[in-house]
């Protein structure tokens, strides 16, 4: 899998022509290529020499000796891993990062991500110590510092939210959508109406409500959204019944959309026996101006790294924290943050007693992810009610100033259904024949901007998703409005360089649906195996 033989390196389009040398090495400019570690290094050899006393005997003249300082700790078999020197390893993680694209580096125009900026602030909080090296298996008196964190954090979700009580347990958006859904089966199971089985889930709802539903052992019936982009009331409220245990909407929608009957909506289920889960992955646009609560909500789940700006992707742990209305409350799962004079206990199994003895159990082992916490809570304390206020104006300002900047050039499907929210979205309507969505994205690449979400929501034909979040300035709004109408020109003329782009990354487009299909994951050494002798 060298460089010279995998062809899985491409060089830029207009290497090798005219006066233009083909790249040897791969390298553009200062953005070098980088092998696999198994190509950089041996599997035979280490970067690291041990000192033994065979080699000492060996440089004085003295009989060598067995063994060296590791003792018993000495692998007997090889490792398999590559030996590299520290420059070497450094260099080879160094240049891989270079690669990535990350929200330090740039705008980040992930649609339904919220992908705003971290501040420092709060990463400095969730190190100080007490809460970066707290165990959860601490006695409660040795940790109350951080329980108060909690606390103080569910105070402000429940008040921002308008609901009664928050479960602070869960570690993501789709998790807490099964801790709201695990809450309304108790709750109907108590009142003996475990019968119903349905839950309707709109067509503008996010793509895991429906799969949590599901996974939580509900049919899902699917309800069509109107020609603006919104939940269509009318076929809503036909499909209830004594079957349907409740509805799981997203507001505001992922057409970037707020759902205006929503009072409405919530009034017809609860009148015809359910409930009402909201996916809170869009609370950002909302925030400090819209309670849930007063809405008719029963259950909602907050992302706290979208609208409280704690760390996003990665792959580290996250935080769903899932609020919840008088009705459903008793319902709510262990353990739970409780201030008892001046002291704050953890309310579990074990001490639930009778004014929580209706909880369906718990969704984790511990109690939730106290980085995230202290994360969250530092930001709304830096912000203030006023703050968070403005987080959600400024987030819906900046979408829809790209929003009116672009739908002269790029189809708006649902511009002329009023001011959007905290997203802006497009289709691929009105390009040239044989371009596409996926030839604007990897065409901004070039341009220097990560591509915005693509193809999603599914009820706009080639959609194209942005979602600027509060974060940007005026003059970066301004440089990417300026590319993105620049490539989308170029894919409505037809311009056939985009159908390669892009040309100036460190890799050239791929084969994604082979990449997703057939996703090479684990080094094999490409020489071949030993034969057994005939």
């Amino acid at each position: 899998m060298s460089i010279n033989q995998s062809g899985w390196r491409p060089t830029a389009p207009e290497q090798g022509k005219g006066n233009v040398p083909a790249s040897v090495t791969g390298n553009k400019a200062l953005m070098l290529e980088e092998a696999l570690i198994f190509e950089i290094g041996d599997t035979q050899t280490t970067g690291v020499d041990f000192w033994s006393p065979a080699k000492a005997g060996a440089q004085t003249g003295s009989p060598p000796s067995r063994g060296n300082k590791l003792g018993a700790l000495a692998r007997a078999n090889p490792i398999g891993l590559p030996g590299l020197s520290e420059p070497e390893t450094v260099r080879h993680y160094t240049r891989l990062s270079r690669q990535n694209y990350g929200i330090d580096l740039g705008f980040f125009p992930l649609g339904s991500c919220t992908m705003k900026h971290n501040p420092r602030l709060n990463e400095k909080m969730a190190r100080l110590p007490g809460f970066s090296d707290v165990h959860p298996l601490q006695p409660v008196d040795t940790v109350q510092g951080a329980l108060e964190v909690i606390h103080q954090l569910a105070h402000w979700l429940v008040t921002l939210t308008g609901m009664t009580s928050v479960a602070m347990s869960p570690k993501a958006g789709a998790h807490g959508e099964l801790c709201g859904v695990l809450a309304i089966r108790a709750a109907l199971e108590a009142k003996g109406e475990g019968h119903r089985k349905i839950i309707l889930v709109p067509e503008s709802a996010h793509g895991t409500n429906p799969a949590t539903a599901a996974f939580a052992g509900y049919s899902v019936e699917d309800i069509p959204a109107t020609a603006e982009g919104r939940v269509d009331t009318a076929a809503l409220k036909a499909r209830l019944g004594p079957d349907v245990a409740g509805v799981m909407i997203t507001n505001p929608n992922t057409c970037g959309l707020f759902e205006r009957d929503m009072r409405e909506i919530s009034d017809a289920v609860h009148a015809a026996g359910g409930f009402v889960y909201c996916d809170g992955a869009n609370f950002n646009a909302i925030v400090g101006r819209v309670r849930p609560g007063d809405l008719g909500i029963d259950a909602m789940h907050i992302n706290l790294h979208k609208t409280f700006s704690t760390p996003h992707g990665g792959g580290g742990p996250g935080s769903g924290p899932v609020v919840f209305s008088a009705a459903l409350t008793p319902y709510a799962p262990l353990p739970f943050v409780e201030k008892q004079g001046e002291t704050f206990v953890l309310v579990e199994e074990e001490t639930a007693g009778e004014h929580h003895a209706g909880s369906f159990g718990r969704m984790v082992a511990f109690h939730g992810q106290m980085g995230m916490f202290t994360r969250a809570l530092t930001y709304i304390l830096s912000h203030g009610a006023d703050g968070l206020r403005q987080v959600s104006e400024d987030a819906v300002l900046n979408a829809n100033y790209i929003l009116r900047s672009l739908d002269d050039t790029l189809d708006a499907p649902f511009g002329p259904s009023g001011p959007c929210m905290h997203e802006a979205l497009f289709s691929d309507s009105g390009l040239a024949e044989g371009f596409s969505t996926i030839d604007v994205a990897k065409g901004l690449i070039d341009e220097g901007f990560h591509p915005m979400t693509m193809y999603f929501p599914l009820v706009v034909h080639g959609a194209m998703l942005v979602e600027p979040t509060e974060t940007e300035s005026k003059a970066a709004l301004d440089q990417f409005i300026a590319a993105l109408r620049s490539v989308a020109e170029r894919a409505k003329a037809g311009d056939p360089s985009l159908k390669t782009a892009p040309h100036f990354a460190p890799r050239a487009r791929l084969d994604e649906t082979l990449a997703a299909r057939k996703p090479v994951l684990v080094w094999k050494d490409p020489a071949p195996l030993a034969q057994a002798a005939e």
